[in-house]
Parts: C-alpha cells; structure tokens; sequence
C-alpha cells in the first residue's frame, strides 16, 4: 500500500511504500538527464506529463511536478506506476549504484564530522519532508551541499540550510563558519 505525504514544497509529494524502494541509499533523478539512464520505472516515471525530478530512498519517493500538470491528475499515475511495479517485481526499485560518484577517499577529520552530522541529525528531518542533503565540499571554513527531492526550489530551503543545517553544523564543528547551496 502507498501512502502520500505532503512536503513544505507545494510542487512535490512523498509516497511512501512498506516495500524497499532503494537498496543503495538517496538517488534523485531529473527530466533533464533522462537519456543517460537504464532504468526503465525511473525513465517511465519521468515521461509522465509535469514530472521535473524524482528522488528515491529507501522506503519512500519524493515527486516534484511543475505547475502545467495538478496532483490530482498525477498521484492516481504514481501509485498505480508504484504498485504495478511491486506487483511484478520483488527487488527494489533500485538495486544497484547509476551515478556512482564517490569522493577520492581522501577525508578529513573535519570532512569525516561534517559527513557525520549531516548523516545522524540533519539527512533524517530532510528526509521526512521528502527530500535530501548531499555533502558537496568544504573549503576555508565553507561547507557546499545539495539539497535535492522536494527540498529543491522549496520555499523554504534557504531557511532550513541557514537555520537548520548551518547552524547544527555550526554548533558540532568550529572549524565551519557557513554552509552554501550548490
């Protein structure tokens, strides 16, 4: 069964399964770069008519539509795309890394503390309004992150990365002075 939650971004949605949906951890794809992927439910799911960006995890995607197409029209699409899916499948939706893009391996303490925080006290409250944050870099007191899922283009977004992340971040590390969006 697949439930809907609403996210603070009005253009996205987070329908959440009792089925594992990704086995790799947060992956978000968009409409732009859907020629580079294989994975036939994520291309389907980005052919639909107004879907911009989608972002699994693992129990849970988020939808994010632009304004030519209502939610009324898409949710029925999504869960039926969902549940058709399940129905015929009984691997998760995502199995295996598609963008596999890992830093050199080269952390450091205050990059390995960084990562820590954004992994135990701030991906998790993103990931309930359907969304996630990935660690970019820091240089000179400057942590760069992505916000992705429903977090990208909400109206919110700047004031959870300014008062949210930048300042959790703050309090654990001292060696960070802000956190920007790439």
């Amino acid at each position: 069964m697949i439930q809907i939650e609403p996210t603070p971004n009005p253009n996205s949605l987070k329908f959440l399964s009792e089925k594992t949906i990704s086995a790799i951890g947060t992956e978000e794809f968009q409409k732009d770069n859907i020629e580079e992927l294989s994975n036939e439910f994520i291309k389907e799911l980005l052919n639909f008519k107004g879907v911009e960006l989608i972002l699994l995890s693992k129990n849970f995607l988020s939808v994010k539509k632009n304004d030519e197409v209502s939610w009324d029209e898409l949710k029925p699409m999504i869960i039926s795309h969902i549940n058709h899916y399940f129905e015929n499948n009984k691997e998760p939706i995502l199995k295996e890394k598609i963008n596999d893009i890992n830093s050199d391996g080269t952390k450091d303490e205050t990059v390995k503390r960084i990562l820590e925080v954004l992994d135990t006290k701030i991906r998790p409250a993103v990931a309930r309004d359907g969304g996630d944050i990935k660690f970019k870099s820091f240089q000179d007191g400057v942590v760069k992150v992505e916000l992705q899922g429903s977090c990208s283009g909400c109206p919110s977004s700047l004031m959870t990365l300014k008062q949210g992340v930048q300042n959790l971040l703050k309090h654990y590390i001292k060696e960070v002075q802000s956190v920007e969006a790439v």
